[in-house]
């Protein structure tokens, strides 16, 4: 038990700090105040080398790194930078621009993946760590005949440093030019998603009850209701919710012997002084052990794709409707959305998804926790699509043929009848959205093909599919 315990702790630990990590790496100074430290350290060794080799003999094999006056040093290094910081200034105008290009284009949301760009911050860590670097060399060249004081080496690498930042000067322009096309966005974010699926869905907390050899519960053999011997733990204060410590909950259950409900998942906004969490038995329930609860749940003001996989979703959904506006009127952008989702989509269905009843080793039912299903994320994927996409006979093809796509990799009844559902929605909307016949009739295929994939997808299938639904005799 202590070592199970032990576990969960490393467990927590390491998701706090994952946490930590994720809103640095998400911040824009970040890598640019490493670089600048890094600069001042560079300043330092080198200064270093060069007072122990400052006897112009020590380095007569490196002769045509000696400088007898130091107006030349002094002039390079004041130019270097000037011109640094003048670039610098450049760069940060032209990633405003881009900013504000891409929130007008693609949504406010995908701003902080612009702000998360590598590219964008190493270029503007190159600029400002040779500032830096040029600018602390600059006040140790002393001329006269006592004191004087030349670095040669340290010179030669500020030279060094600021041919560097010309690389990276022309790599920002063409960085700049790229990053704000729909056809990378739209990769960038789909990427984020994959990533948010496979750090979720493959993810088991806890011990699930073995249901003939799987970890999924039934719902005839899930508990029913425990009762009102259950206290609150209430919100300390308004926010999404990013991440939920689930080993650390299961460790405090099973360490007090509770049952822990947990009412909200990652995501979703929580009010100050709503019910976050419910804890059973009531009479094992404690001010203190409430602070700790509410201690594993990390509120922010907006949501991240930690544990969220619905919000990278959400980023590629408003990229398709805002293509899709009559301003922008661009089906092509909506399509490339539409096929990252269903790529997305169709891991998910091939994925187990958790039970929300997590067991210890024990067999005793630990924490009852709120998840997200297949038909929950296919909702959020296709339903704003479908609903702004009804007068474009293209994104409504489109949508009925990634049903097609999803349908052969469903296994779960409600998955198909998610799939189903969202098919009929479409030939719907198309029905009433498409005036031309030909665009209707070709909807109507793509519809049939959903309706065939979903009764090759196993056994229960026609079951799926009624005729009373269907229309067909």
């Amino acid at each position: 038990m202590d070592q199970i315990n032990l576990i969960s702790r490393l467990k927590s630990l390491i998701l706090r700090v994952d946490t930590l990590w994720y809103s640095i790496r998400s911040s824009y100074w970040f890598i640019p105040a490493m670089m600048m430290i890094g600069a001042v350290v560079l300043y330092f060794v080198m200064i270093y080398i060069d007072s122990y080799l400052i006897n112009v003999e020590k380095i007569s094999y490196l002769k045509w790194l000696s400088v007898n006056r130091p107006e030349g040093p002094r002039s390079l290094l004041s130019t270097v930078a000037g011109s640094m910081i003048t670039v610098t200034g450049v760069v940060f105008s032209i990633t405003i621009v881009a900013l504000t290009l891409a929130s007008s284009q693609f949504g406010p949301r995908l701003l902080e993946n612009f702000m998360q760009d590598r590219g964008n911050q190493i270029v503007l860590g190159t600029f400002i760590a040779t500032f830096v670097y040029c600018l602390l060399l600059l006040r140790t060249v002393r001329g006269g005949e006592k004191g004087a004081f030349i670095p040669h080496l340290s010179i030669t690498v500020g030279f060094i440093l600021a041919m560097m930042s010309i690389v990276v000067l022309i790599y920002f322009i063409h960085h700049a030019a790229t990053s704000i096309q729909a056809s990378n966005v739209i990769t960038i974010t789909g990427g984020n998603l994959d990533r948010a699926i496979d750090k979720l869905f493959p993810e088991r907390i806890g011990q699930g009850k073995k249901v003939s050899g799987t970890w999924w519960v039934t719902p005839e053999e899930a508990p029913g209701q425990l009762g009102e011997n259950r206290a609150p733990v209430y919100a300390g204060y308004s926010g999404y919710i990013r991440v939920v410590d689930n080993s650390g909950i299961m460790s405090m259950a099973r360490s007090n012997d509770l049952i822990i409900e947990i009412l909200y998942k990652p995501g979703d906004f929580i009010v100050e002084g709503s019910p976050l969490a419910y804890v059973m038995p009531e009479d094992s329930f404690t001010e203190k052990l409430g602070g700790d609860i509410k201690g594993l749940f990390i509120i922010g003001r907006k949501r991240t794709i930690e544990q969220d996989s619905e919000y990278a979703i959400h980023q590629l959904v408003e990229i398709a409707v805002r293509a899709l506006s009559p301003g922008i009127n661009d089906p092509f952008t909506a399509l490339m959305c539409v096929d990252r989702l269903t790529s997305a989509l169709c891991k998910v269905a091939e994925r187990e998804i958790p039970s929300p009843y997590r067991y210890d080793e024990k067999n005793q039912l630990r924490v009852i926790a709120r998840t997200v299903a297949f038909p929950n994320l296919l909702d959020s994927s296709f339903n704003l699509i479908r609903q702004y996409s009804r007068h474009s006979a293209a994104v409504t093809i489109r949508l009925l043929e990634s049903l097609v796509v999803i349908a052969w990799r469903v296994t779960r009844e409600e998955d198909k009848k998610a799939v189903l559902r969202h098919a009929d929605m479409i030939k719907r909307g198309s029905e009433e959205g498409l005036p031309e016949l030909n665009d209707r009739k070709d909807v109507e295929e793509s519809y049939d093909k959903v309706l065939e994939a979903l009764g090759g997808t196993g056994a229960g299938a026609p079951d799926v599919i009624p005729q009373e639904e269907t229309g067909e005799g």
